[in-house]
């Protein structure tokens, strides 16, 4: 395994990856965990569960950031985010801490097949049904904390945000607009995604020199995304980025 990148070298490539990751995740509406944790082990030659942890740490910056912003802008369902958040927080540290107990070679594959079905729903995000506007009444309470503990596990597990959980729980379980959706999912990770950092912190799979300019990169790189895609087919981009990841995902499959 080769070294970690270092000092001055490491914080421009960690800037860069925050940047790339926050664009491209801006640009197709996911989280930046897909493409941070690929980009910090090839890139700044982090090991796998350093790449999951390191990568979490930032998430949970996004998640902050994004979720106050939807806040602000009344895009929050407070009772479906904290319904997600009760049982996500739960289950973070249990995603975090497993990390332990799975080798790199487990670890990627099972990232790499979560890159790949990611791929497969990708390009169908927008025919998403939308249920009328209340969903399914306690059912979806149920739903809610189901796919809360579920998000709250791959997202300590994994490195990667929540959304591709609970955005579709939100929409097709609570039936909320796809907006309205996303802000709440954001609101709902930002404890559950500093829990399972955290935890990943203690067990020493943080790189505190790549962190800061991940931070920054990503938060500038999230805003320059979602300007350019105003201007750009989000279907056309949809297709292409489901092809990376698909092969990204085939890619960590083969690894030994």
């Amino acid at each position: 395994m080769r070294a970690p990148a270092s000092g001055r070298v490491g914080g421009v490539i960690g800037f860069l990856i925050g940047f790339l990751a926050g664009g491209f995740g801006a640009l197709v509406g996911l989280g930046g965990g897909v493409i941070m944790v690929p980009l910090l082990v090839s890139w700044a030659r982090l090991d796998q569960h350093r790449a999951h942890g390191t990568s979490l740490m930032a998430v949970a910056g996004t998640a902050l950031v994004g979720g106050v912003s939807y806040a602000l802008g009344g895009s929050v369902d407070y009772l479906a985010a904290a319904l997600l958040t009760v049982t996500a927080m739960m289950t973070a540290r249990l995603g975090a801490r497993y990390t332990q107990k799975l080798d790199a070679r487990s670890l990627r594959r099972i990232f790499g097949s979560f890159l790949i079905l990611t791929a497969f729903l990708l390009p169908f995000k927008k025919q998403l049904p939308h249920v009328a506007a209340g969903g399914a009444g306690a059912l979806s309470w149920v739903v809610l904390l189901g796919a809360g503990g579920l998000a709250g596990f791959l997202s300590g597990l994994l490195g990667i945000g929540g959304g591709t959980v609970m955005v579709p729980a939100l929409v097709l379980g609570a039936g909320e607009p796809q907006q309205l959706a996303q802000g709440t999912a954001l609101m709902a990770m930002i404890l559950p995604s500093l829990i399972g950092a955290y935890t990943h912190g203690r067990m020493g799979h943080i790189d505190r020199r790549i962190a800061p300019g991940l931070l920054f990169g990503i938060v500038l790189g999230a805003f320059s995304g979602g300007q350019v895609a105003l201007g750009i087919p989000e279907g056309i981009l949809r297709w292409i980025f489901a092809a990376v990841l698909l092969w990204t995902g085939l890619r960590y499959l083969r690894r030994r």
